[in-house]
């Protein structure tokens, strides 16, 4: 039995800090323990819109990953935590290409550069992602936190838990007050 096997997860966390301390080449090698996470996080969140999107889940990935910075990674302080802040980083990735997309509708004709050699489509769904991303702003910083990991960036509560340092039942107990308000926000009240 070998008892100094190194599990993925435990692996990112002492890269983590490693490249905290200052070893160039812990980032380079972070990557790759996560990018399959990345990817699926990805997957599910396109999957979930329904509609053809110019964007694939590599080539959001890789949008996250240019927009995310080395500074922005440092203050992960695990694999959930990193997932987490990527979740966000998707968000914002997503939410640039709405306004993008929103843009070209309203005669901008600038030509747009992704990852991805695909010609854009247009996608109804644009002015419901800039609707979504104000509403966003306008919640409790935890229960945006937990929108973000959960509806962007596709983790499990105990995943959100851990990354924000709450419990699982605080997590639940948010994201049914975000959900209402958030469904208040873009469709407003039954009685409306």
């Amino acid at each position: 039995m070998q008892l100094d096997v190194i599990e993925p997860w435990g692996e990112v966390t002492q890269l983590l800090h490693a490249a905290r301390g200052g070893d160039g080449d812990a980032m380079n090698r972070i990557v790759p323990l996560v990018y399959e996470d990345l990817r699926a996080i990805a997957s599910r969140k396109l999957r979930r819109e329904g509609r053809e999107r110019a964007m694939r889940p590599t080539s959001l990935v890789h949008e996250t990953y240019m927009k995310l910075s080395n500074r922005a990674v440092l203050r992960a302080g695990d694999r959930a935590h990193l997932l987490a802040i990527a979740a966000r980083a998707m968000r914002q990735v997503l939410v640039d290409d709405a306004r993008r997309r929103s843009a070209a509708k309203r005669g901008g004709e600038c030509e747009c550069t992704t990852f991805d050699d695909r010609v854009r489509l247009p996608d109804v769904g644009a002015d419901d992602m800039l609707a979504l991303n104000d509403a966003l702003d306008e919640l409790e910083p935890r229960q945006r936190q937990i929108v973000e990991c959960r509806f962007f960036g596709g983790m499990e509560e105990e995943e959100i838990a851990e990354s924000l340092g709450v419990s699982a039942r605080t997590v639940r107990r948010d994201w049914v007050k975000a959900r209402a308000w958030l469904y208040r926000a873009l469709y407003g009240s039954a009685s409306d």
